[in-house]
């Protein structure tokens, strides 16, 4: 009989695919992780199916899109009866266990689509019916910068108790999975998601918050190109910001020490990704705040992530430059189980792009974007579209009927997104066959099928 592997899923947030040195970052600041990538399988190609936390976490949980799952937005609990791949684990005779930032628990704000009523843990301990189906192993919050700040605070666990940390964030979830490894017994496989907030900005000091002496460490960075020329707040916030992705990268060494020493590394699969990306308040522009946003668009600095996996069947030291979705991710978790994909769910596994056996891969990836805007985009190898619903509050609604072209960028010549070319006459029967492919994509997420309107029509 094959001893089915255990799985850890790393979980960042709001981490940019570019931080990473197999990704192209020039700093040394993912040694560990440039590692994996080159005896595992390095991703080039991932993006978000929607760059906002909660409904990009609905997603990964579920396999299905926000909009399926009625979390289209943050504050919007995932609905106790969708059956998520927590579930699914334990059912094929997985213990399975969460840790960190959870985000799928309350219900707050206003909203015109068909919601629950509202109900806020976000500061509190989430009730066992919240939690997704992670039943044997629980130490979370909800909404984890609210219940600490960079360097204390506290998580609940099983029994809905207090437990306090108060060293660096990071250091302390990792301390908390590390603790976690030392009770297996190897009786069962386990499934592991540790879910962390860094690089995210600590919300009450509107700040990224680095390791103690991240601005001198890593003040001489090369600036991203899609952030040159802008304001923002990268120039403020970037030093801190690799730093806390250096610290998250130290913390995949001392995690990767631990299984060795306790002699479940050759069983064990790492998975390494984030929700979204960050533009630094440099792309979608707030109607009353102005440049006040982090993500939120359909920009490759709001949807492009890393996906790094190492272990058993990813051990090719192969570089995939396929399109992938962070859609793909929940079946190609349930395969390394030996759990067929659901019919349900929208993504493919993605083991198929390492021995051939799949046959014609998607050439586009889609995305929907909320709270900014009712958006939807589509992403192939050489071009982005996207299009908003006008009139229409991404936090009150989620989809629409009408939508209007917002943006056009061709990748391959325009790599950096300068130059939007959505009114440009000499690109209309691209942008009409982008369209076309859109709508296509929108359908396949059991949505209604829109009208698309030009820009200024």
């Amino acid at each position: 009989m094959i001893k089915k592997p255990n799985m850890i899923f790393i979980f960042s947030d709001q981490q940019r695919w570019d931080t990473v040195g197999s990704y192209g970052q020039e700093l040394k600041i993912t040694p560990n992780l440039d590692r994996l990538a080159e005896k595992g399988v390095c991703f080039k190609n991932i993006f978000t199916c929607q760059p906002v936390c909660g409904p990009a976490r609905s997603c990964i949980q579920t396999g299905k899109y926000a909009t399926q799952t009625g979390c289209y937005r943050n504050s919007i609990a995932l609905p106790q009866n969708e059956k998520t791949i927590a579930n699914w684990f334990s059912e094929a005779g997985y213990e399975v266990g969460y840790i960190g930032k959870w985000h799928l628990a309350s219900t707050t704000g206003k909203s015109y689509e068909c919601i629950e009523e509202e109900h806020d843990y976000r500061k509190s301990a989430i009730p066992f019916n919240r939690r997704g189906g992670y039943k044997d192993y629980w130490l979370a919050s909800d909404v984890l910068e609210f219940t600490s700040n960079s360097f204390q605070g506290h998580l609940f666990n099983n029994n809905m108790e207090k437990v306090e940390f108060s060293s660096y964030r990071i250091d302390a979830i990792t301390d908390f999975v590390i603790d976690y490894l030392k009770t297996r017994d190897g009786k069962k496989p386990f499934f592991l998601y540790t879910s962390y907030v860094e690089p995210h900005q600590q919300n009450n000091e509107n700040r990224v918050v680095g390791p103690e002496g991240s601005k001198k460490k890593y003040g001489n960075y090369a600036v991203p190109e899609d952030l040159k020329d802008t304001e923002g707040d990268w120039q403020k916030n970037y030093p801190d910001y690799l730093g806390c992705c250096a610290r998250l990268d130290y913390s995949i060494r001392r995690i990767l020490n631990e299984l060795e020493k306790l002699g479940l590394s050759n069983n064990t699969i790492i998975f390494y990704n984030s929700d979204h990306g960050c533009h630094f308040k440099t792309r979608n522009k707030d109607i009353i705040n102005g440049y006040d946003d982090y993500k939120r668009s359909c920009h490759e600095s709001s949807i492009r992530v890393p996906l790094i996996a190492y272990g058993p069947g990813f051990n090719s030291g192969i570089v995939v430059n396929g399109l992938v979705s962070s859609i793909d991710i929940p079946p190609t978790l349930l395969q390394c189980a030996g759990i067929k994909k659901p019919n349900y769910m929208q993504g493919f596994p993605l083991q198929g792009l390492l021995n051939g056996n799949v046959k014609n891969w998607r050439e586009e990836v889609f995305i929907q974007i909320s709270e900014s805007q009712v958006g939807r985009a589509i992403r192939t190898k050489k071009w982005k579209y996207s299009v908003r619903a006008p009139e229409k509050d991404g936090r009150l609604y989620a989809s629409s009927d009408i939508y209007i072209d917002d943006f056009l960028y061709d990748l391959e010549n325009d790599p950096y997104e300068k130059n939007n070319l959505v009114d440009n006459i000499d690109f209309k029967d691209v942008k009409n066959w982008l369209r076309n492919k859109l709508k296509e994509r929108m359908v396949k997420a059991n949505e209604k099928e829109p009208e698309i309107k030009d820009k200024h029509v």
